[in-house]
């Protein structure tokens, strides 16, 4: 499936060159405090692409002033990122993608009795996925970087008229969106890590 961003920039936005904030979503209703063996991995990673946020969550006040600020907000269309830009926003409008998506997590084989965290596996998961190719049949690594390039040079296109914009997503994939707007000249401004309701701030260098 081909994979597009939709925002379009406003005909009046001013003549400066906008900002790119990266956010990740907040807490997944799925708790991490279980062992699992591979194959318990790969379900437990189908029930979290597919599950919304914990009850009971409340964005930071500083995502919130960035989002209410942005002339564009974007939300990869995982529940996880939906109901996020759904709190960030109130309840206004905003774009949902699927270019803006997670990269895949297959696991590793390992033996059916080796049982670990899902913060290993998710670990593991991504090395292997990351430096050996391993993708068994989903997106490999080449092609999320290709999708991450995508993304990067739209939305410097949405920047382009003077908006900011917001992007709500994920920890790995923003990341990659990182490395991308790095090669196209922008510079990392301001940064909360990869935690929950973090952000990162990008500006052209």
């Amino acid at each position: 499936m081909a994979h597009t961003l939709t925002a379009e920039p406003p005909a009046n936005a001013a003549a400066r060159q906008g900002s790119i904030t990266l956010i990740r979503h907040g807490e997944p209703a799925l708790s991490r405090k279980v062992l699992l063996n591979a194959e318990g991995y790969r379900k437990f990673w189908a029930q979290y692409e597919v599950l919304g946020l914990l009850p009971g969550q409340t964005p930071p006040a500083e995502l919130v002033g960035i989002v209410a600020a942005a002339g564009s907000v974007i939300s990869s269309t995982r529940l996880r990122s939906i109901e996020s830009a759904q709190a960030l926003t109130g309840g206004d409008t905003f774009v949902r993608d699927p270019m803006l998506i997670e990269a895949p997590l297959p696991p590793p084989r390992l033996l059916a009795f080796v049982r670990l965290s899902p913060r290993i596996w998710g670990f593991m998961a991504r090395f292997w996925w990351w430096f050996f190719n391993h993708h068994e049949g989903a997106e490999t690594r080449r092609e999320a970087e290709g999708r991450a390039d995508r993304a990067a040079a739209r939305l410097i296109e949405t920047t382009a008229s003077g908006q900011d914009v917001a992007v709500i997503a994920h920890g790995f994939f923003n990341f990659m969106i990182g490395r991308a707007l790095k090669r196209r000249g922008w510079r990392l401004a301001a940064s909360q890590g990869y935690k929950y309701w973090s952000m990162r701030r990008f500006h052209r260098a």
